[in-house]
């Protein structure tokens, strides 16, 4: 029996790497450029107030979220981002197909780039500060590219759910007729 081809993890290092300079780059020339608290609208003309630079710091995770002090959070995130981006790792190198692998690259990504601002800062600075017409919050939480891209991954994995289902297998319905039948 032919041992099955390894899946290379090269695009994920590539996706990885895109979006942790991507990341890295734009929250230096907001921290560098914008004061702390500034807020000023692009593309008004075509969008209104729809679209914002925010330069804010977020010491918890999305939403705010935020457990403990600001210290306390600090570690906390630091701790789960680093046993989350060896989870990933490790499901990187035992990826089955090319989409997860593409996954995974987005996920560690985002995920270093807000570990980077973490124990830099001791908190994560985002600036993307978007009005969706949702008619729940006044505006959306700003956020930055990393979390961007763990939303990219996110949004990939239902999909990727969804595409490569496995499909139940003769000797599962098998097994489902002969329960029904005993009963």
């Amino acid at each position: 029996m032919e041992k099955p081809k390894p899946i290379r993890i090269t695009p994920a290092l590539w996706i990885l790497n895109l979006i942790l300079i991507l990341d890295q780059v734009t929250k230096i020339v907001v921290r560098r450029y914008m004061p702390h608290g500034d807020s000023f609208t692009i593309w008004q003309k075509a969008f209104g107030e729809t679209f914002r630079l925010s330069h804010v710091s977020n010491d918890g995770s999305a939403f705010s979220f935020s457990p403990f002090d600001p210290t306390g959070n600090r570690i906390f995130f630091i701790v789960v981002t680093i046993l989350g981006l060896c989870l990933i790792g490790w499901l990187l190198k035992k990826a089955s197909n090319r989409f997860q692998v593409v996954i995974y690259g987005f996920i560690l990504g985002g995920a270093l780039g807000n570990l980077i601002d973490r124990i830099a800062f001791g908190k994560v600075t985002d600036f993307i500060d978007v009005d969706f017409p949702d008619f729940i919050m006044q505006r959306w939480p700003v956020f930055n590219i990393a979390d961007s891209a763990i939303v990219i991954a996110m949004i990939l994995l239902i999909i990727e759910l969804f595409i490569h289902r496995e499909p139940r297998t003769a000797e599962v319905k098998h097994s489902d007729q002969t329960e029904s039948e005993n009963k």
